[in-house]
């Protein structure tokens, strides 16, 4: 009941618009009439008006629209897609627009107003004109494919007829559809209406007429059983590919229903021995010709569809298939390869283009994804390899990248093979080698793919096979394709790489296998060469581009392999750094941007074994002789490295490569002195304990003196890194020492044991050394750095200076320990008000000398505090002599500065 009403409402709707188009017909003959007489008569006419309505016409049909030159009727003639016959402009228009002018009149009559109103037009919606052009026809043809199935269920449900004669009455429709499209076609039909080329009438009924026999001859077999599965398959397949041929004149509508017939054709003709041999030559020979069409015409989405819609049958079959056919899946794969290399893309050649050019061919994608799929399968199940079937998936592998190597466009190829060995060889590493210290997981845990001696033997062949190809390839193409040579150059290096770091952590010894060190270091030697041999065929020669960075990057992540599989650990840290010079003494030959980077890779790795393991060999292998031990190899050696690699790139290609190593330098330079001091503080031992006072004062001191250093540095060879490496070293010191030494470590709240001897003690190590060493780096960086930073460290001398005499005063007055609980006395509280007096004095002749306004600005505050100590403590606390000795020493020091301030202020006023 639905369709009947669907199709009442669609005959009443296709009636009115016939009309109406009718009656718009004769209005438009009529006006064209008239223009032809007046043209034809010479008499002179005005230039119509822009957007008047013609008498009589529709509103939205502009009058100048009715008389359009030849540039509007080309865009009409042309207006039907590459996949379908092209539409012929109306011949009462062509003529009028091609005919010589009579007169000056029409010579003279711009041409702007009717060219002005023809976008306007186009831009305009004609829901009617779509309605009948378009949408009827493509309503049409679905209705006449469903009125066939629907005549099939009919004659069913009433027993008029008998099964045969149903279905071959649904056969003849479906015949006569197809043909009745041939002969509308072949009788010149034309597509009448700019923009209604996708509702080409053949090509409508056409698809209908081959959806018909498709649901014909798929009763005939799956509900009556008339014919057998051989003939139905072969029927179907038939049908399927008759419809993709036939799109060469129907347009890629055609092409698309005959590739999903001819697909689904095997899913719907049952059998009860499957035969995986004619189904993968059936989806062979559909592939192909699928191809071929779409070659001719540049349909891309229809072989990406081919090549999918084979690429699924294939996995379907691996996954559910009791007993795997494995010839037959080789078969297909390599079909779909063959059809890639020498159907879709050998015809590449025929549109006029060179495989040559830059980019590739997307569709290639797809038929890359699946073959790959297919021998991941083949390589990781445990079924596939128990069998040996792996070799196989070695082999797919491998044609990927030859037809890769062959059609330089197919490039999608290489990185689909190279993501599947990647992912096969990741699976054979068991998880408890990588991480099983650091997470407990994977314990116990078997590996994804199987560990044997064909894994082996498969992951050097296709070592071999990706290295050749890659840096074949990258030669060829680096100086007209930099993106395809770098892709080629980069697989070459990451799938040898990743095979040799997979099949060393499966089959060989992680702590030293001298074995696997020496195809490591084959793999640098072949890489550098490689690399070096790319470069010549670039454009300028040894640019130094991306093909060549992956190549030479490649060497540099194989030596660090070949290092941590020839050496022990510690040697492993110290070789590691020292290699850092190697690339960097090779920019004196060579110019290539990426060795400063390699020298930079070669400090990250020793950074992140240091983080690993701060001992360098270990804890229980550390040891306890203080300074000569493996810290002064683990750190020193790749600080003089670092520094050598930094002053060598300064000299040829500098940039930010320079810049990391003088960092990583100084940074080392740093953990050298700190790990020593640490070392021989704790007895030999590296541990988490608590950090002492003196321990901290000593890396205090390390962090000011790296401070002053750099800052020397800086001032002979200038360097961002330097400059503000500086002050964050002198930042850092400032904050350590607030926190520890002010703080969190200080003995009046530790009550730390402050030494046995008078002066050269805890608090001289931990308070008066800073002090000196910070008021030096001020007074140094005062004309190099920002005014702040010097003011900062002026600040942080005077406070230490300050916390040195204080507490000095306590250990005279408590001894060896001076923790806050012991309290105060009535004389050492007198004293701490003289010293801080005494102190204040001195920082302001010291910041009158010095012309420092921050040490008097200190020296203003330590008196304020000793003048509110004196008026609020002192008062209370002190009594007798002292309390006045108290007020007497604090009025002579206030009358004192004043006075030094009143003759100050007059000697320049003087000089003024």
């Amino acid at each position: 009941m639905f369709f009947s009403l669907i199709a009442i409402a669609a005959v009443i709707a296709l009636f009115v618009i016939i009309s109406r188009q009718q009656t718009r017909i004769g209005l438009i003959e009529r006006e064209l009439g008239a223009l032809r007489s007046l043209v034809l008569s010479g008499v002179p006419q005005p230039a119509p008006k822009a957007g008047a309505a013609t008498e009589g016409a529709p509103s939205e049909a502009p009058a100048a629209t009715t008389a359009r030159p030849a540039s509007e009727a080309a865009p009409q003639a042309a207006a039907a897609t590459p996949d379908e016959p092209k539409a012929e402009a109306p011949t009462q228009a062509g003529e009028g627009a091609s005919a010589e002018p009579t007169g000056p009149a029409e010579a003279a009559q711009p041409a702007a107003p009717a060219q002005a109103a023809a976008p306007v037009a186009a831009r305009q919606t004609d829901v009617e004109t779509a309605l009948g052009t378009r949408w009827a026809v493509w309503v049409g043809g679905i209705a006449l494919a469903l009125g066939g199935l629907f005549l099939i269920r009919y004659t069913i449900e009433a027993g008029i007829f008998g099964p045969g004669v149903r279905l071959t009455m649904a056969g003849i429709l479906g015949l006569v559809l197809i043909a009745g499209a041939e002969f509308v076609r072949r009788t010149g039909f034309r597509v009448p209406v700019q923009g209604a080329a996708g509702a080409y009438i053949p090509s409508i009924l056409t698809a209908a007429g081959a959806f018909i026999l498709f649901g014909t001859v798929y009763a005939a077999h799956g509900i009556y059983g008339f014919i057998g599965p051989a003939p139905a398959f072969t029927l179907l397949g038939a049908i399927g590919i008759a419809a993709i041929a036939a799109s060469l004149v129907h347009g890629l509508a055609l092409a698309g229903i005959g590739l999903v017939g001819a697909v689904v054709t095997p899913a719907l003709v049952a059998s009860q021995a499957p035969n995986p041999w004619a189904l993968f030559v059936y989806l062979a020979i559909v592939l192909a010709a699928a191809a071929a069409i779409a070659r001719i015409r540049d349909w891309k989405a229809l072989v990406a569809a081919a090549f999918a819609g084979t690429g699924i049958w294939t996995i379907l079959y691996l996954v559910d298939a009791p007993d795997v056919n494995l010839a037959a899946v080789l078969f297909i794969s390599l079909a779909t390869l063959a059809v890639l290399a020498f159907v879709w893309l050998a015809l590449f050649l025929i549109a006029g283009r060179d495989e040559a050019e830059p980019g590739f061919d997307w569709p290639s994608i797809v038929p890359g994804l699946f073959v790959a799929l297919t021998a991941l399968e083949l390589s990781v199940d445990p079924v596939f390899a128990k069998a040996g079937y792996a070799l196989h998936g070695a082999v797919l592998l491998a044609a990927l990248v030859a037809v890769a190597l062959y059609r330089p466009r197919a490039l999608p190829l290489l990185f689909a093979a190279g993501l599947a060995t990647v992912l096969i060889y990741l699976g054979i590493i068991p998880p408890a080698t990588i991480g099983a210290d650091a997470l407990d997981v994977g314990l116990g845990a078997e590996p994804l793919a199987a560990s044997d001696a064909m894994t082996f033997r498969v992951g050097i062949a296709l070592a071999l096979v990706f290295v050749g190809a890659g840096f074949w390839d990258a030669r060829r193409f680096a100086a007209s394709a930099p993106v395809r040579s770098a892709s080629w150059a980069a697989w070459a290096v990451i799938a040898p790489l990743l095979v040799l770091t997979a099949l060393w952590l499966t089959f060989g010894d992680i702590d030293r296998d001298l074995g696997y060190a020496l195809p490591g270091l084959l793999l640098v030697l072949v890489f550098a060469g490689g690399g070096e041999w790319i470069a010549r065929s670039e454009e300028p020669p040894l640019a130094g581009g991306p093909a060549v960075s992956f190549a030479l990057g490649g060497a540099g992540v194989a030596g660090l392999l070949m290092l941590h599989m020839a050496f022990s650990s510690g040697w492993t840290t110290v070789l590691l750094g020292a290699a850092a010079i190697v690339p960097a003494l090779a920019t004196r030959w060579r110019s290539y941007p990426v060795l400063g980077w390699i020298a930079v890779g070669a400090a990250v790795a020793v950074l992140g074994r240091v983080a690993f393991d701060p001992t360098i060999v270990g804890a229980a292998a550390l040891s306890r002789t203080p300074v000569f031990n493996w810290l002064l190899l683990g750190y020193g050696v790749p600080a003089f490295a670092f520094g050598f690699a930094a002053w060598q790139l300064a000299r040829t290609t500098n940039g930010r490569p320079r810049l990391a190593m003088e960092a990583a330098s100084a940074l080392f330079a740093l953990l050298t002195i700190a790990m020593l001091v640490r070392h021989a503080m704790h007895g030999g031992v590296i541990d988490t304990g608590p950090v002492t006072l003196g321990e901290q004062a000593i890396y205090t001191l390390i962090a000011l003196g790296a401070g002053a250093i750099l800052v020397a540095i800086d001032m002979r060879s200038p360097s961002s890194v330097l400059r503000y490496g500086s002050m964050a070293a002198g930042v850092v010191s400032a904050g350590l020492i607030v926190i520890q030494h002010f703080m969190v470590l200080n003995p009046l709240v530790t009550d730390e044991s402050t030494g046995t001897i008078p002066f050269f003690n805890l608090l001289f190590l931990a308070y008066l050394l800073p002090a000196i060493a910070a008021g030096a780096l001020a007074l140094y960086v005062r004309d190099k750095r920002p005014r702040w930073y010097a003011a900062m460290l002026a600040l942080v001398a005077s406070l230490l200076a300050f916390a040195y005499a204080t507490l000095s005063v306590r250990r005279l007055f408590k001894g060896e320990f001076i923790g806050l609980w012991s309290g105060l006395g009535q004389l050492e509280t007198y004293t701490y008000s003289a010293l801080w007096l005494v102190i204040g004095v001195a920082l302001l002749t010291a910041g009158v000398w010095l012309r420092s306004q921050v040490l008097r600005i200190a020296s203003a505050v330590l008196i304020a505090v000793a003048v509110l100590k004196v008026f609020l403590f002192d008062m209370s606390e002190l009594e007798g002599v002292l309390r006045a000795l108290s007020f007497i020493g604090l009025g002579a020091v206030l009358i004192g500065i004043g006075l030094f301030y009143q003759r100050l202020l007059t000697r320049a006023a003087r000089e003024r």
